[in-house]
């Protein structure tokens, strides 16, 4: 069996597996001209089976986003950290997208084994209209998120700001496309993956990430 079939094959699992915690439903961000800025740092953008990686500068925005527990968080200061980061976009009502690449992320700690308790992870709503708190915090139980895993929503234009900062912005949420971050422990630059990444293949990348 090639590489690509194997793929395939997981991406279906994972897709039976996690479709019974979300449902589906409607609401959207105000659809907008996507005018977002993205530095790219000058690299080799290499591909896997199922994904594009490149590496990238962001300018975080300094805006005050709430999570899953109702208290509001400085995304700016949440990661200004030294330690390893990683970070998706997702909607609670997505059944498609958002349930595959979270369960792929929340598979990644287990798989960096001591690395990954330092591990900080972000998933920031792209349905902050509709997506409460309480809602959150459902959906980061159905996937045994853990303390050191942040459930990001907030007023519309300031996940809009970040979403155009991090070129992650589609104009309406039904134009999701699957996008996982990742930036080492201490690095300056972050490892984006464009597409369907397996979380062996997430660690491998990350791996790769060399502090800078």
């Amino acid at each position: 069996m090639s590489a690509r079939a194997r793929f395939h094959g997981w991406l279906m699992r994972a897709v039976f597996a996690v479709g019974t915690a979300v449902g589906t439903g409607l609401g959207a961000i105000s659809s907008l001209a996507h005018d977002g800025v993205t530095h790219a740092v000058p690299t080799v953008v290499s591909a896997g089976d199922g994904y594009v990686r490149s590496v990238k500068s962001y300018s975080i925005p300094d805006v005050v986003l709430v999570d899953a527990d109702a208290r509001p968080v400085r995304l700016r200061q949440l990661l200004d950290t030294h330690d390893p980061v990683m970070m998706n976009f997702v909607f609670t009502t997505c059944g498609t997208i958002c349930p595959v690449t979270t369960k792929v992320l929340s598979d990644v700690p287990g798989r960096l084994g001591v690395e990954g308790r330092r591990l900080r992870m972000v998933s920031i709503s792209i349905d902050p209209e509709n997506d409460t708190p309480l809602q959150l915090k459902a959906y980061a139980r159905s996937f045994q998120a853990g303390e050191r895993w942040k459930f990001l929503t907030g007023l519309t234009e300031d996940v809009k700001a970040v979403l155009l900062a991090l070129d992650t912005y589609r104009g309406d949420k039904m134009n999701h496309e699957p996008v996982t971050l990742m930036r080492q422990e201490g690095g300056k630059f972050w490892v984006r993956i464009d597409g369907f990444a397996t979380p062996d293949e997430l660690v491998r990348e990350y791996h790769k990430a060399v502090p800078q």
